[in-house]
């Protein structure tokens, strides 16, 4: 059986609270073995470190999200310091970044707010996981600045040159669902032209599902229909998709066996 991380999933929000742990049955069962449950706000941190100590092969990141910045403080940004301290099994900080994409949200506080969070990821040598919409020359000027070590740009949708720019940062570029839409040709024509080593598999479940999905929840158990699609776009093999993206993904969170 192939094996697969899913390196972006928020299994541990509500929506899944029906049927978690059949979810996670069924994900197994396909060969996802890993799953990397990011953060979005403070007061979901606890609520996500229990859930992942329920099953194997979950693993937690903590961070605070761009969109729902009215909900973070300083105070939130002291009590990552802390957590990351105190909980050896998280592997990344994250979810953060920049969405400029929604115009009602505060730029320089949001850049405030992520610098302030690499700097936390630095200290504890952790790498990061980024959630970046229409913000990535503002982000990439402040990771160049950053020195953390690496981590995974989330739902990729820049340009080939910016991938590149990532790359030498130490990044991989996470893939999904959007790959199925007709209508993705530029994404579609990015994971043509990108190195397989570049690469990693994510959901973000319960959001962005695939086509076949539209409008219904997304879920980690699709992951490897997300995998089929991107072999399909690059002519080579689920196999050799699954290997590559699972060993970038296991590199770059430090999630080996």
């Amino acid at each position: 059986m192939m094996k697969v991380i899913d390196t972006h999933c928020h299994i541990d929000v509500a929506d899944f609270d029906p049927d978690r742990d059949q979810v996670l049955a069924d994900c197994r069962e396909q060969g996802v073995s890993k799953i990397v449950v990011p953060a979005i706000a403070a007061d979901g941190w606890d609520n996500l470190l229990r859930v992942c100590r329920q099953q194997p092969g979950l693993y937690p990141a903590l961070g605070l999200h761009p969109v729902f910045l009215e909900q973070h403080t300083d105070a939130d940004l002291q009590l990552l310091g802390r957590m990351l301290t105190e909980n050896s099994d998280v592997v990344a900080v994250g979810e953060i970044g920049l969405d400029f994409y929604l115009v009602d949200l505060d730029q320089v506080r949001q850049a405030e707010l992520f610098e302030a969070q690499l700097d936390i990821a630095r200290a504890h040598d952790l790498p990061v996981i980024l959630h970046v919409r229409k913000a990535h020359q503002q982000t990439l000027a402040i990771l160049k600045r950053a020195g953390v070590k690496g981590g995974i740009v989330h739902a990729f949708n820049g340009s080939l040159e910016q991938a590149r720019e990532y790359l030498a940062l130490g990044f991989k570029l996470g893939f999904g669902g959007m790959l199925s839409y007709e209508k993705s040709t530029r994404l579609q024509r990015l994971a043509r032209e990108l190195p397989l080593s570049a690469m990693v598999m994510e959901t973000d479940a319960p959001d962005m599902a695939g086509a076949a999905y539209r409008g219904q929840r997304n879920s980690p158990q699709y992951l490897s229909q997300y995998l089929h699609a991107l072999a399909m776009l690059r002519e080579e093999s689920d196999e050799m998709i699954a290997a590559a993206t699972t060993a970038n993904a296991a590199a770059i969170l430090n999630l080996h066996d």
